[in-house]
């Protein structure tokens, strides 16, 4: 393999969220979330798990950031959550929320690593769910008020600031497939959630821009997928065309051009499912443009024709005889650079961050307290290569965060799968790094020549 490294400055990270890794859930005065509640739910959460404990990170943060130094890490990527800061979703600021990240900010800029912080990581308060979520168009003003609030007290040490974390996932499994919080199963209320999540994107970008100072930058974090027709067939062809409208530029379209894809659009307004669009979202959203888009990439889909297939008339196929990872996610590097050349070319060339991209696989610890998690290196190195590969085709792709710090929380699985370079034992909440957080150290430290 070629020797060559990645562009100097390049941002080496690792990425997790608030209510995968905090606990604390009833601490110092925070409020309940939309995950609080779903996780209460029977028969939501895999074994009944919560994240009421989750990695304790809320109490063990000091020793998170010294992994963090050690492992040499340029980046951490986090998650604030809402009802920490606001119970109430609005209102009085609870200041014992805020203690907490103005203290972790400032242990990570001690450890020289760089804080880059996510606004919304999908643990809504429940107080807002409870007066229709994101389905209410006061939500987005209410989510720009708590931006302002973090911009205030972490402006002038948060650099780099994320706006969103998936909003496709928030609105769509959440709203339309129930499988995550607030558990929906309504296709129309999902797109509806899905415009409200859009506004206020653009009203906390319009916020930073008035109160952060020059040199921070404000992006958004989208989980794309590449989308290949299962077949050559026009029908399939078409599919995908309409799966791509659906997942990714029903997203990046208003980010980028300030309008949604015209093609979806109208399929929406036929099927009665398009969202209430007021007469001044769009030109909200156009005249906010981001200083980066995050990308988070795991897998490709594989899409054919199907009458039954919902409103855009498609499904997600498998091919056999391909590698897997535990969450059964097709392995498919190629995607990842196919991905990354496509958003270069058909969106003017934007600042990209790679803000999620990692495994699960079935970790077993060995006798000498190690997991030797081949699968895991095989999978992040195949992806860092297909990333430098789209760098030397002109990519302006500026930093990596490997999914995930730790094992952690994930959602529906609960605590049944294991994305972490470092193992957590969740009966004593003891880290130990796995072989691929040794592997990622010399990576980093080679600036990635050592691929």
């Amino acid at each position: 393999m070629s020797k060559q490294g990645f562009p100097a400055g390049f941002l080496w990270g690792a990425a997790t969220a608030a209510y995968q890794v905090e606990g604390a859930v009833r601490e110092d005065g925070r409020g309940e979330s939309i995950w609080d509640r779903f996780c209460a739910t029977p028969g939501a959460i895999h074994g009944g798990d919560t994240g009421e404990v989750a990695c304790d990170h809320y109490h063990r943060f000091k020793d998170d950031v010294e992994n963090m130094r050690d492992l040499g890490l340029s980046s951490y990527r986090f998650s604030v959550s809402w009802p920490r800061l606001f119970p109430h979703g609005h209102g009085k600021l609870n200041r014992r929320g805020l203690d907490f990240y103005e203290s972790l900010v400032d242990a990570l800029l001690e450890a020289r690593v760089q804080p880059a912080l996510t606004l919304y990581h999908w643990d809504l308060p429940q107080a807002l769910q409870d007066v229709g979520g994101w389905t209410n168009r006061d939500t987005a003003s209410w989510f720009s008020d708590y931006a302002d609030c973090l911009y205030t007290h972490l402006g002038d040490r948060v650099k780099m600031w994320m706006t969103l974390n998936e909003p496709q996932v928030a609105a769509f499994v959440g709203h339309s497939d129930g499988r995550h919080a607030p558990g929906l199963k309504d296709f129309a209320t999902a797109v509806q959630a899905s415009h409200v999540l859009l506004r206020a994107h653009a009203l906390a970008v319009a916020a930073f821009r008035e109160l952060c100072p020059a040199g921070s930058r404000i992006g958004i974090a989208l989980d794309l997928h590449t989308m290949y027709p299962f077949t050559d067939g026009m029908s399939d062809i078409e599919a995908a065309h309409r799966a791509d409208g659906q997942v990714n530029r029903w997203f990046l379209d208003p980010v980028f051009k300030g309008t949604y894809p015209v093609d979806v659009l109208e399929i929406y307004a036929k099927h009665g499912v398009a969202p209430r669009i007021e007469d001044d979202d769009l030109s909200t959203l156009s005249s906010n443009p981001v200083d980066f888009l995050g990308v988070n990439y795991y897998f490709p889909q594989r899409v054919y024709a199907c009458d039954a297939g919902g409103v855009l008339g498609f499904e997600y196929g498998h091919l056999k005889d391909c590698p897997r990872t535990e969450m059964g996610w097709e392995v498919y590097p190629e995607g990842l650079s196919d991905l990354l050349i496509r958003l270069k070319n058909d969106y003017a060339d934007p600042v990209l961050m790679i803000t999620e991209n990692g495994a699960a696989y079935p970790d077993r610890i060995t006798e000498k307290g190690q997991v030797q998690d081949h699968d895991r290196i095989e999978y992040l190195a195949s992806h860092l290569l297909e990333s430098r590969r789209a760098i030397e085709q002109g990519v302006k792709l500026q930093g990596y965060y490997l999914w995930s710090l730790m094992d952690n929380f994930e959602w529906g699985f609960g605590y049944s799968r294991r994305f972490g370079i470092t193992h957590v034992d969740y009966h004593t909440l003891s880290r130990t790094w796995k072989k691929s957080a040794s592997w990622y150290q010399s990576v980093i430290a080679t600036n990635g020549a050592a691929l």
